[in-house]
């Protein structure tokens, strides 16, 4: 009897037991979603529900205000077919992006070397670099299109003060997009300098000891040693270098509006035109994800082809 009399209370006492476990997760779990639930609710009013407005808009003839018309793929097919500023626009993109990310990651890698030197006030100098990177766009852009004035700009004033007539810059169909990608460049070689440094001083000094030994040079050291153990850092660099600038916008939109004779129009602005000038949301919807698609194509295959340049030390 009293055997019979433990077992129950000790099979009473496990389950009090398992029901106060379940209890106390169900509220410590309760406490944990309470706690990320702006974040969740951020995440899908701002991120997930638009890029479902997006879809959907996509296959519509919409333009924002008025309910919409569902069209199909009209507004995929009518970019290759009927849209010539379309592939202008895209080809603009490319001109930009083949330009711009060579410049930026090649100066980025001179600083980062200049600045990984034990010099006095290096600091500075990292600092200055950076600095442009974490400027306001706008502000930057409204700076430079004063600088590239023809009349009484300062770039062209420290031109003739060489003997040199400077050209219209912003003004010209084939000035405008190198001084758009001048100053691109400026404002962004600060953030591959930051990369490319932080790997410099992550080297291990082992390697570079023993060429020393062996005899090879600066130049060797260079280009058999840092440039291979950098390549992860290289590879991080194309992929989001290759993003941000598929994305331009800010100064095209401050110094040149995508003119003249749209020789400056990039895609994100021709978006912008479309959904907010036009009044055609879904067409600019539709634009986007070709966007988005020919991003992620793009990174996947960088991707794929790292395994064969790519050293993971």
């Amino acid at each position: 009897m009293s055997m019979a009399t433990i077992t129950i209370t000790r099979d009473t006492s496990d389950t009090v037991n398992t029901a106060d476990v379940r209890r106390a997760r169900r509220k410590q779990n309760l406490t944990g979603w309470l706690f990320i639930s702006p974040i969740v609710v951020g995440v899908v009013a701002f991120q997930f529900f638009p890029i479902l407005v997006s879809i959907v808009a996509s296959l519509t003839d919409w333009n924002g205000i008025s309910p919409p018309k569902f069209v199909g793929l009209k507004n995929f097919s009518e970019m290759f077919t009927d849209d010539p500023l379309f592939l202008q626009t895209f080809k603009n993109t490319v001109y930009f992006t083949l330009a711009s990310i060579p410049l930026t990651i090649g100066i980025g890698l001179v600083l980062a070397l200049l600045c990984a030197r034990p010099i006095r006030g290096v600091a500075f100098f990292r600092t200055a670099y950076f600095a442009p990177y974490v400027t306001n766009v706008v502000a930057i852009g409204f700076v430079w299109f004063w600088f590239f004035q023809p009349d009484n700009g300062v770039i062209n004033g420290l031109l003739s003060q060489l003997g040199i007539t400077g050209p219209q810059w912003l003004s010209s169909s084939s000035w405008a997009m190198p001084a758009v990608i001048m100053v691109s460049v400026w404002q962004g070689i600060g953030y591959p300098m930051i990369i490319l440094l932080a790997g410099l001083q992550g080297l291990p000094n082992e390697f570079f000891e023993s060429a020393k030994i062996d005899g090879a040079g600066a130049w060797q050291r260079l280009r058999f040693i840092t440039l291979p153990l950098l390549t992860p850092h290289f590879l991080f660099l194309l992929i989001t270098q290759f993003i941000s600038s598929f994305q331009v916008f800010g100064l095209i939109y401050v110094m040149t509006k995508g003119g003249p004779g749209h020789a400056t129009s990039v895609y994100i602005y021709n978006i912008y035109q479309n959904a907010f000038s036009y009044g055609k949301v879904g067409y600019a919807s539709a634009m986007a994800w070709i966007l988005f698609v020919v991003i992620a194509a793009v990174t996947f295959l960088q991707w794929k082809l790292q395994k064969r340049w790519v050293f993971y030390s």
